[in-house]
């Protein structure tokens, strides 16, 4: 059987036609800060909560969130990762929240992607009381 060279691109065509575009997904996340889930834990009555939606298709992470009882101003704030709830980890974005509500947006990298998806990475707040930070909250897939 021969096929002629026209049919051949046409079914070629048609095949990726079928497949479509690459589709990104959007995940969202959630965050409830919170001084228990600080690493050590303290006394602040502070809580919060951070909302993030990553396009896995350009890293892009976009995010917004709010606080309220901080023992002071804010001296900064950012998401670490990877760690797990409990464990300490590197400073992988800034936030830069110095007035509540705040948003932003950063380019994360395919490693910090991973990171993200996997359940390793969390918000901190960080105060002139409690330097090492007031409240944290791990970052979960969002239903």
């Amino acid at each position: 059987m021969r096929i002629s060279v026209s049919a051949a691109a046409a079914f070629v065509a048609l095949v990726v036609l079928a497949a479509g575009p690459a589709r990104a997904e959007m995940v969202k996340f959630k965050a409830h800060l919170s001084a228990a889930a600080e690493t050590p834990p303290n006394d602040s009555r502070a809580s919060g909560d951070v909302v993030a939606t990553l396009d896995t298709a350009t890293g892009k992470l976009n995010w917004n969130g709010s606080y309220s009882g901080l023992t002071g101003p804010e001296l900064m704030s950012h998401f670490h990762g990877p760690g797990a709830p409990g464990a300490s980890a590197p400073v992988a974005v800034q936030a830069n929240g110095k007035a509540s509500p705040f948003s932003g947006s950063a380019m994360l990298s395919q490693a910090q992607v991973a990171d993200l998806m996997a359940g390793k990475w969390y918000f901190n707040v960080h105060t002139e009381q409690n330097k090492g930070g007031e409240i944290r909250g791990q970052l979960q897939k969002a239903m």
